[in-house]
């Protein structure tokens, strides 16, 4: 299979994905966090976690959520990073 094929399947993907987003959204943009925790209060459950945060720490800044993302992030880029080195560092040696 040539790398044109690949660019073309690719690109063909994310405009299909890119279609589905415009037409079904319907101009309403809303993150899963969101849907999932107004699902979550609608069936009447409490956040007993945020509580006992905020009995030992106080408030927290809106900046924690960031760095707990970003932390999140980073580790599931080292871990794949580590899996694709793995790899490449395998065939390397079998090709040797």
């Amino acid at each position: 299979m040539s790398n044109k094929t690949i660019y073309i399947a690719g690109f063909a993907v994310v405009f299909i994905m890119c279609l589905g987003i415009f037409v079904f959204t319907n101009g309403e943009w809303g993150g899963s966090d969101d849907s999932g925790g107004e699902a979550a209060e609608d069936h009447g459950y409490v956040p007993w976690l945020t509580d006992w945060i905020d009995a030992i720490y106080g408030e927290l800044p809106g900046e924690i959520e960031s760095l707990l993302f970003a932390i999140q992030a980073a580790i599931g880029a080292i871990i794949i990073g580590y899996f694709i080195g793995s790899a490449r560092s395998k065939k390397q040696a079998s090709q040797e």
